[in-house]
């Protein structure tokens, strides 16, 4: 395993880590939970990530679960939760959700409950909340960290303007501002990380989460034929993901994908995540695996990322042709 600084911070995290979207509770047991993240951390990942509205809260229950069952030195392994959305779903009442100093910090407290640990090495802010003044977040997070509950704190989705506009707050009040981002970055998705967020890496070295490297599953060429009836776009509730992700000329490109992977004699999902962490500013590269098979699976990503030559990426961008066009100067 390879370990990448978070930003400019000194924490460092494996280049791919473990992530419970979806799948924990949804999908997998808690013996499934438990053989997987012991995979992933026997294999040197040492980030598990987490948010408060997974499954409503039952998956930072699961995996609190196999922490205290797996027991690990808990200065080996990082883990997150993300506040906004709040876990009652619709029953959500007004202060139940959002970013203010009550919900962070209740939100915060719920959280290590549920994950059974003493503090959060990771807190993100999963939205923006264009209600609440950014000052209040900034001295809400930095609260929480000044109480030892959280070690570090950063945004999800949010806008570049955004982030520079908490790091303006918590430099004018001498607070610490946000250390790390959480975007979605795949091969379809690059805009953020390839243009937008490219001011803000040259001036606050943000750090990086990155989630859905496989594009919910669709990189792997699983949908190449269909759905398949245990994958997640079949899942009640998630229509709207496969709306997202489910197209058709998206499948005729991870077609030609699944050919180039074979030349070069790895799997299109190793092939993928191999991209995502090619790029030097994605500190960690989030794994959502169900199966151990998938796991180990993504786990070659770590090798086949050396084998990217800057001909093969050309190739890639040439089959996919997402590449973000950055402004002339």
């Amino acid at each position: 395993m390879e370990y990448r600084r978070l930003g400019r911070s000194g924490l460092q995290l494996s280049i791919v880590s473990f992530g419970s979207w979806v799948s924990f509770h949804k999908q997998i047991s808690d013996s499934i939970a438990d053989e997987l993240m012991g995979i992933a951390y026997d294999n040197g990942i040492n980030f598990f990530d987490n948010a408060e509205v997974y499954a409503l809260g039952e998956s930072e229950k699961m995996m609190g679960r196999v922490l205290k069952q797996k027991n690990w030195d808990r200065t080996s392994y990082t883990v997150s939760s993300k506040v906004f959305f709040g876990w009652r779903g619709k029953h959500n009442k007004p202060n139940q959700h959002g970013l203010s100093r009550k919900h962070i910090t209740e939100a915060c407290h719920e959280a290590l409950q549920r994950l059974q640990v003493d503090y959060l090495d990771l807190y993100f802010c999963h939205r923006p909340d264009k209600n609440t003044p950014i000052e209040e977040v900034v001295w809400a997070m930095n609260h929480l960290i000044q109480q030892g509950k959280i070690l570090y704190w950063g945004t999800s989705e949010w806008s570049g303007v955004e982030i520079m506009e908490a790091h303006r707050v918590a430099r004018d009040y001498r607070l610490i501002g946000p250390t790390m981002e959480q975007p979605e970055y795949n091969l379809f998705h690059r805009h953020k990380m390839e243009n937008e967020y490219l001011e803000v890496f040259k001036n606050v070295g943000l750090g990086t989460t990155i989630w859905s490297p496989l594009a919910s599953g669709v990189l792997t060429g699983k949908y190449n034929k269909g759905i398949p009836e245990d994958s997640r776009l079949s899942i009640p509730g998630f229509e709207w993901l496969k709306d997202k992700a489910y197209a058709a000329e998206k499948i005729q490109k991870v077609i030609r994908f699944e050919e180039l992977a074979r030349e070069l004699g790895t799997g299109t999902a190793s092939l993928a995540i191999a991209w995502c962490i090619k790029n030097p500013n994605v500190s960690t590269a989030i794994l959502g695996a169900t199966k151990k098979e998938q796991l180990h699976e993504n786990l070659k990503s770590v090798e086949v990322a050396h084998q990217l030559t800057a001909e093969i990426m050309q190739q890639i961008d040439d089959i996919f042709g997402t590449k973000p066009k950055l402004p002339e100067y």
